[in-house]
């Protein structure tokens, strides 16, 4: 050996000689960081199996419940219960559980990638169609085969006139130049809005206004605080008074000590506002019918600023447009954003004709835009609200290692259009607060945004009105207002089982409620009569004038004994309070066209007297499609809710979770129409249903695209009229 080759063995490692055996203590630890990996590896795969049977459950879970409410829907439509439950709705189960299961496997189907029906469902199918043919060639079709292949020659030799010739070039020019043509009216959301404004001109100027009960209790609380105000001595309390607060009634132990006649029940802005507005026109016009048109008018054009900024957001994403680069992060977990072509792309010519024409046709929002209840108002902020959101949710990707921020008007737009959500709906500040925390865990790099758009506006609102409820300016809402499944529990065995109260559980209601009226003023669809909502001559359920705070205290507890002692009937009232909002087959228990012709608009001065006939005539229609069966679902709110239901089911399944983290709210609105005191009231569903179009082209965007190159893909979206964004073409150059 060499000197050279002696220095060369002296110098190697032990490990990397082979004729040296490896010492123990190496082996062991090479052995235990094996094992260690093993095991880490193990509790991975057990994790991700524990996660995809959690994500199918609650996927089980949806069908579950939306199947349990159309089956069991049929049982309260007749004043039944549970326990009618026949085999009948057994069938309506199983139907609805089969189609519900279609619906939801199609969409995570489409999700990722693949056919809506997957072989196994798609060749019985297809198997199914051949037979149908084949049995369409017997003898006894054999008339209606000659008489299809008479009017197929017929159309043969009317193709080969002239006439034909011209209707077919007049209808391929049509058809080049109509997409191009939509898409640039559509390329900006002042051409949105002025289609939104033509579509609906005829809603404000034909129908003028439509309203209820709720703005005719506000009128009549700000003129009584005007009074006050202006020094007029009105009555406050008193066995004897009745003032505007116990028409919607204020338990008498919330009001301060010195009068006042501002309440929060109909939310105070929007009290005040209304009011002040009525009150001006009455002094100018003798009435509140221009008030209310001018109201009407107001929120009408609110209404198509909002629809038309959320659809250019999602139609023409301008914050790509004036990027150089566009980095889309992907929707699901081992994915990549190649995966995702169109995630980056404007919309399609179809998304928009159908996003329109829903916005423009259909009874729901053409009714609310001029409808002043509290709901539209919140539904059309909500929508503006909701398109901002989602521009945040496609900017998530850090641009230069630093999260992107917004600009500065749509920073602006996000603060105004909460504020808007708050003095609109009192629960619009739970569902700002719960939404704050989820994007602090989702997108926490942006924290800053999130409080001031979310956050902030909830505390600077909400805390201003318990400031104005301390100093004794405003009279707090009544807690029993939120207790309405509670209320119709108690209602119901009152009703049915008046017997089986305990007698514990009676004398701690006794200060409250007076249990034989709350058992005859029960209604299922509705609690207000329980709560002794309503003009003087309602029956006193609720003793809003005698009962105190130390009473309250004891509700919960005689409300658990009840339902503890009754959980059937208990069970019935809440189904019968809520079901209808996930059974598609349900009917609404008010709809949008009732505000058109309420009885509050045909007493009006002169609104209930222009153009009358119309008015009923239009309402009337909308009443007739609704009824249709199936073609009539997609004039009711809970058509919309159950596929918002399915499609946040698929996500979970498909586990796009930032998607489903700015989705929330939509969960929390569900939750609201839960608790709500009625059943199937078609203003609660009205954000869920007007977001709609916007979640399913979400949906479609975050989808996956299998196989296809990209010169393929191009050519394939560029039929649909779609255009892409000019990063997508520089990325695909």
């Amino acid at each position: 050996m060499t000197e050279a080759t002696r220095t060369t063995t002296n110098q190697t490692t032990p490990h990397a000689q082979p004729d040296q055996s490896v010492s123990p203590s190496i082996a062991h630890g090479n052995s235990r960081t094996h094992s260690s990996r093993s095991s880490r590896g193990a509790q991975h795969r057990h994790l991700e199996r524990v996660g995809h049977i959690a994500r199918l459950a609650l996927a089980v879970l949806a069908v579950l419940w939306l199947s349990f409410c159309t089956a069991v829907g049929p049982c309260y439509w007749f004043g039944g219960g549970i326990a009618d439950w026949k085999g009948t709705n057994t069938l309506f189960f199983l139907v609805a559980a089969g189609i519900y299961t279609l619906i939801l496997l199609a969409l995570v189907r489409v999700g990722g990638g693949l056919p809506p029906l997957p072989p196994a469902i798609h060749t019985p199918l297809r198997r199914i169609a051949t037979a149908l043919r084949t049995l369409g060639s017997r003898r006894r079709f054999q008339r209606l085969g000659t008489l299809l292949r008479a009017m197929a020659r017929g159309w043969h030799r009317f193709a080969s006139t002239r006439v034909a010739t011209i209707v077919a070039r007049g209808w391929r020019t049509i058809r080049i130049a109509a997409p191009r043509i939509i898409m640039r009216c559509t390329s900006s959301w002042l051409g949105l809005a002025l289609i939104l404004f033509i579509g609906w001109l005829w809603v404000p100027t034909t129908l003028l206004s439509a309203f209820g009960a709720d703005i005719r209790s506000q009128t009549r609380e700000f003129s009584w605080a005007w009074n006050q105000w202006t020094g007029l001595q009105q009555p406050y309390t008193g066995f004897f008074a009745f003032v505007p607060m116990d028409i919607y009634p204020t338990a008498h132990y919330l009001w301060p000590q010195n009068p006042t006649y501002l309440t929060d029940q109909h939310n105070l802005v929007l009290t005040v506002v209304y009011g002040a507005v009525a009150a001006a026109s009455r002094y100018f016009t003798g009435s509140n019918d221009a008030g209310y048109v001018l109201l009407s008018a107001l929120q009408f054009l609110f209404a198509v600023f909002c629809c038309a900024a959320t659809m250019h957001r999602f139609f023409n994403l301008p914050w790509i447009a004036d990027d150089t680069k566009a980095d889309i992060p992907p929707s699901e977990p081992d994915s990549t954003a190649q995966d995702y072509p169109h995630a980056a792309t404007r919309a399609g010519v179809w998304p928009r004709v159908l996003t329109i024409l829903f916005f423009l046709v259909c009874p729901i929002p053409v009714f609310a835009t001029i409808s002043l209840t509290k709901s539209p108002l919140f539904a059309f902020a909500f929508v503006w609200w909701f398109g901002i959101v989602y521009q945040l949710h496609m900017t998530r990707a850090t641009q230069d290692g630093k999260p992107r921020r917004l600009p500065r008007n749509t920073f602006i737009a996000g603060i105004v259009s909460a504020c808007v959500m708050l003095i609109s709906a009192k629960y619009a500040w739970y569902i700002l607060l719960a939404q704050t925390i989820i994007m602090l865990v989702a997108d926490r790099k942006r924290w800053k945004t999130y409080i001031a758009i979310l956050l902030l506006p909830a505390v600077i609102m909400h805390g201003g009105l318990m400031m104005l409820v301390a100093s004794g300016s405003v009279i707090n809402g009544d807690p029993i207002e939120s207790r309405g499944i509670q209320l119709q529990q108690i209602a119901r065995v009152a009703k049915l089982n008046p017997t089986g109260i305990p007698k514990d559980a009676a004398a701690k209601l006794a200060p409250i409620f007076n249990l034989d009226q709350m058992g005859e003023s029960y209604f299922q669809q509705d609690a207000d009569p329980v709560k002794s909502s309503g003009i003087q001559s309602k029956k006193v359920s609720y003793k809003w004038r005698s009962v105190t705070k130390e009473d309250m205290a004891d509700f919960n507890s005689a409300w658990w004994q009840i339902v503890r002692a009754n959980p059937v009937i208990a069970l019935d009232a809440f189904l019968a309070e809520c079901f209808g909002y996930f059974d598609v087959a349900d009917l609404p228990y008010v709809s949008m066209d009732y505000y058109v012709t309420s009885d509050y608009v045909d007493n009006t001065a002169w609104i209930g007297k222009w153009q009358q006939q119309w008015r009923h005539d239009i309402a009337k229609f909308a009443r007739d499609w609704s009824n249709i069966p199936v073609l009539g679902w997609v004039t009711h709110g809970n058509f919309y809710v159950i596929v918002t239901l399915l499609i946040g089911a698929a996500e979970v399944l498909r586990r796009r979770w930032r998607t489903l983290a700015w989705h929330m709210p939509l969960l929390l609105l569900m939750g609201v129409m839960v608790t709500s005191p009625a059943n199937n009231f078609e203003r609660h569903m009205l954000p869920v249903t007007f977001v709609f179009c916007f979640l399913l082209l979400t949906y479609w965007r975050e989808s996956r695209r299998v196989g296809g190159t990209a010169v393929e893909q191009e050519s394939r979206h560029a039929t649909t009229g779609g255009e892409p964004a000019r990063d997508t073409v520089k990325a695909r150059n």
